[in-house]
């Protein structure tokens, strides 16, 4: 029987912009079920480098597979497939559609995937209710509160069942209350094997990851594992 790939294995990736180099030949694996920390200060290459492993921009050079699959051989339609199927997207704002209410939020990337309404906002109020969020269902995009939104954005990012789950700075713009709430509905969707990766600035949300990664001039220096590691 296979071994079950890697949720994400990058190789030397590198990213410039002009004359700049933003991304400096960063490698990093990530199992599946695992949750891995990005830190650095701003300006390191931390989003830039997100934004490659999520196929919103492509490498210079390096090499990126996801569940083993090579990212560079897929066609930009393919490209697409995979990141509504197969990855989530979670950023500092949470960039609902404000006229929107909590579930249609929630239920909108599953809609348009499979073109079945009923199914996708039943599938959306399943999700709100685990993150404590049933009382918020109807409630429109632009009315929730920070948190409320960040939790509503989690589970919209979770609802196509992801196997990669990327978040930039989820938690930057909330109080110490509401970002408990954030990791704790973004430590939920990895229990059933998706993987993780967080950039934050937060040590606290760093410390709930089983791996801390740190970026120093667009590259991957420094790796500590956490608490909650086998063996550590």
């Amino acid at each position: 029987m296979s071994a079950v790939p890697s949720a994400l294995v990058a190789d030397g990736l590198v990213r410039r912009y002009g004359d700049r180099l933003v991304v400096d030949h960063a490698s990093l694996a990530i199992e599946p079920g695992e949750t891995v920390s990005l830190m650095g200060a701003s300006g390191c290459g931390k989003t830039t480098l997100l934004h490659m492993l999520g196929t919103l921009d492509r490498p210079d050079e390096g090499h990126l597979a996801l569940e083993g699959r090579d990212v560079a051989r897929l066609s930009e339609s393919q490209r697409t497939e995979l990141r509504r199927e197969r990855l989530g997207f979670v950023f500092q704002q949470s960039n609902l559609l404000p006229e929107l209410t909590a579930r249609e939020n929630v239920a909108l990337p599953a809609w348009r995937a499979t073109g079945r309404r009923r199914d996708a906002l039943a599938r959306a109020d399943a999700l709100l209710a685990n993150f404590g969020l049933a009382a918020r269902a109807d409630a429109r995009g632009h009315v929730l509160s920070l948190g409320e939104a960040q939790r509503v954005a989690v589970a919209r990012a979770i609802i196509n069942g992801p196997r990669l789950l990327l978040a930039d700075e989820p938690t930057g713009s909330l109080d110490s209350d509401a970002a408990r709430e954030v990791l704790a509905a973004l430590q939920a969707a990895c229990s059933t094997g998706t993987a993780l990766l967080v950039v934050t600035h937060d040590p606290t949300v760093a410390g709930r990851c089983q791996r801390r990664l740190t970026m120093v001039d667009g590259r991957i220096e420094i790796e500590d594992v956490g608490p909650g590691s086998p063996g550590a």
